[in-house]
């Protein structure tokens, strides 16, 4: 077994220098030249620390937990988790799941974590919405992703839902669209009231009315499908824009029936680029698409910075497995929220739009309860070549 001593005696350093580096206490304090030089040497001779060791001098396991709702089973939504341990994974941390739903009591669970000493843990739902942390885990280091904690105690991520509704809306007025209908969800999620806030203001910025006879509310099935059908005879728009990709299925069904071409007659916009709704639709549905994957790494690693009291992303120690969404500060000053890219498509009259035909809109003051980050960022969305280099494989289907 390969020890500090013997990485040591190769570097030709002292074992306390070793001991700083492998442990990530060097900086300020070890020549980065001679750190790299250690590290060289620790992976030439293959040394793997002693966990257990290291838990007892630390009073750490560096272990962590993620404590989700169907996270681990949605097909998107597990990007979460994938985040979360490719964050993890690169700082040394090993995870583990608790998957959980409203009708299962996971409090055993819980405690078993914590009588293994896991140090920290996040908490992430599948959808948006409002949770209540478990009572067990006050006290403990805690993230919460995709969520919003009613009693606003611990740090969360989210995207940027405002912005989310904003975006698409705009994206339907540059194409010339004048009378916009958004079809939202009837739950009361945090992603549905942000996203019509979103709408109405890009709406008044742009000097259209809101006009609450273009909104519904839906779930999903055949009722769902004929309050869409209802509402689109009832006021003929020219734009759509959708709470999710599976509600925009409702518009292309009404579309077929009445012989209208989406993306020439009528404009779709959708949420969540589902790989199966947006690539089998003819024509290919354009989509906001969320960023789980970047929620899950921000999550990982903000837990791990409040567990070490320290940045593992400004001190360059980890870096997502592809080039993601921009991320915000480790240290944002309350909920971090991310923005989210428009993927383009077939869906919207024009058709898709380049880098260089995307100019970002100005907001107009708000006045809407914002938070500044989504009032400054709401306009600066990605491109869809910048979405094509984030998910390859969709350039090579484009």
């Amino acid at each position: 077994m390969v020890t500090m001593r013997d990485i040591a005696a190769m570097a030709r350093v002292s074992t306390s220098t070793v001991s700083l580096v492998i442990n990530h206490r060097d900086k300020g304090r070890v020549n980065p030249k001679i750190a790299a030089r250690v590290w060289k040497v620790a992976d030439k001779l293959g040394y793997h620390p002693n966990a257990m060791a290291s838990s007892l001098r630390s009073g750490r396991t560096h272990t962590i937990a993620c404590i989700s709702d169907q996270v681990a089973t949605a097909p998107y939504a597990g990007e979460i988790i994938h985040g979360m341990e490719d964050a993890a994974r690169q700082l040394g941390y090993m995870m583990f799941i608790i998957n959980a739903d409203d009708k299962r009591d996971i409090s055993d669970d819980i405690a078993r974590t914590l009588s293994w000493g896991v140090d920290g843990y996040v908490y992430a739902k599948f959808a948006n919405q409002h949770i209540n942390v478990p009572r067990t885990l006050h006290g403990q280091q805690v993230v919460v992703v995709n969520a919003e904690e009613r009693t606003f105690i611990h740090p969360r991520i989210e995207p940027d839902e405002f912005a989310i509704g904003y975006d698409a809306t705009m994206r339907l007025i540059d194409a010339g669209c004048h009378r916009i209908a958004y079809i939202g969800c009837d739950e009361p999620a945090i992603a549905q009231v942000g996203r019509l806030k979103g709408y109405r203001q890009a709406l008044r910025d742009s000097g259209l009315p809101f006009e609450k006879c273009l909104t519904n509310r839906v779930s999903h099935g055949r009722p769902a499908l004929e309050a869409v059908c209802k509402l689109l005879d009832d006021t003929h728009p020219d734009g759509v824009f959708t709470f999710n990709d599976a509600r925009a299925v409702y518009v292309y069904d009404y579309a077929f029936q009445h012989g209208l071409t989406i993306g020439k007659d009528l404009s779709v916009i959708g949420v969540d680029n589902h790989e199966v709704i947006c690539d089998t639709t003819v024509p290919a549905l354009t989509s906001v698409e969320l960023p789980h994957y970047e929620m899950g790494f921000w999550g990982a690693c903000k837990v791990i910075s409040m567990i070490e009291g320290a940045d593992p992303i400004a001190q360059e120690r980890v870096t997502p497995s592809y080039n993601a969404a921009s991320m915000p500060p480790l240290d944002t000053d309350g909920p971090a929220r991310i923005h989210c890219a428009i993927v383009e498509k077939e869906s919207i009259v024009g058709g898709p739009r380049t880098h260089d035909d995307s100019e970002p809109a100005q907001t107009a003051g708000s006045d809407v309860n914002q938070s500044s980050s989504a009032s400054a960022d709401a306009h600066n969305a990605p491109s869809v070549d910048e979405s094509l280099r984030r998910h390859p494989q969709a350039a090579q289907r484009r």
